[in-house]
């Protein structure tokens, strides 16, 4: 006959393990469960003013599905989005900003949706700070600063009114000039390679796609030093014609050009 043996627990191990259960539900409690829309907002903007953005987004998050279908649920989402944007996580505020976009396609909101995604993707401080470091915008991944134009580009064609658009417009300016740049950048590391076809290819690109900005005039003194050292003399010779024509006062044409610097250069 087999025996069955209760196991007796003891008194304090049965406390221990209450205590446990205890703490552990009340870490999960929701402090704001009672709390108001109202309310949660008020604190999600106290915890934006203190810059505690971690906080704010939690709280934004509770908001958006506390008040949906509503304004402020809205808003939730795009103020979640701004401190998504402030604590570096791009994705993450991309994502927020798609779905806004994607949910509420007639909202008033939109223009500042578009100009905030366009903002997440902007790099100003490598322009900022390129005396610093010695690199450009140019030289990064470009990406994100076609994501970023993309964005500015809707904002400007669909809400030419909005109070956005133009400082949307100037920042679309600046992407411009740091792609093409960016083409000039990789043109000049194959000349100064030997690469002469390739850095005329991508020479050619910049003078193409982004008429009328600074980049052009180095790209144009590439063309005419690759097509100088392949021999080409013709080709040489058109391309300083346009360097004359499109930049007349342009250092490159001078007997100095060697000396010359580039044009983003500080020093």
């Amino acid at each position: 006959m087999r025996v069955f043996r209760l196991s007796v627990v003891p008194a304090g191990l049965t406390i221990l393990v209450a205590l446990v259960l205890t703490a552990c539900a009340s870490a999960t409690k929701d402090n704001t469960a009672t709390w108001s829309t109202d309310k949660l907002y008020n604190e999600a903007k106290d915890e934006t003013k203190a810059g505690a953005w971690d906080k704010a987004i939690a709280l934004f998050d509770k908001l958006e599905g506390r008040a949906a279908g509503t304004t402020l649920s809205q808003q939730a989402q795009l103020e979640k989005a701004f401190a998504q944007y402030k604590t570096g996580d791009k994705i993450q505020a991309v994502a927020t900003l798609d779905r806004f976009l994607k949910l509420h396609p007639a909202s008033p909101a939109i223009d500042y949706a578009l100009y905030l995604k366009g903002l997440v993707n902007f790099n100003d401080n490598l322009g900022l700070f390129s005396f610093i470091t010695r690199q450009d915008l140019s030289e990064r991944d470009q990406k994100a600063a076609k994501d970023s134009y993309e964005a500015f580009r809707e904002l400007v064609a669909r809400f030419p009114e909005s109070k956005y658009t133009s400082d949307a417009r100037q920042r679309m300016t600046y992407i411009v000039n740091s792609l093409a740049s960016y083409e000039v950048h990789v043109a000049r590391y194959y000349f100064s390679r030997g690469a002469y076809v390739a850095a005329i290819n991508r020479a050619q690109v910049a003078i193409s796609d982004f008429q009328g900005v600074p980049a052009v005039e180095e790209a144009l003194d590439i063309l005419i030093q690759s097509y100088d050292a392949l021999g080409m003399i013709d080709l040489r010779n058109d391309s300083r014609r346009v360097l004359e024509k499109s930049f007349p006062q342009s250092v490159l044409l001078g007997k100095d050009r060697a000396e010359a610097k580039a044009w983003w250069k500080l020093w």
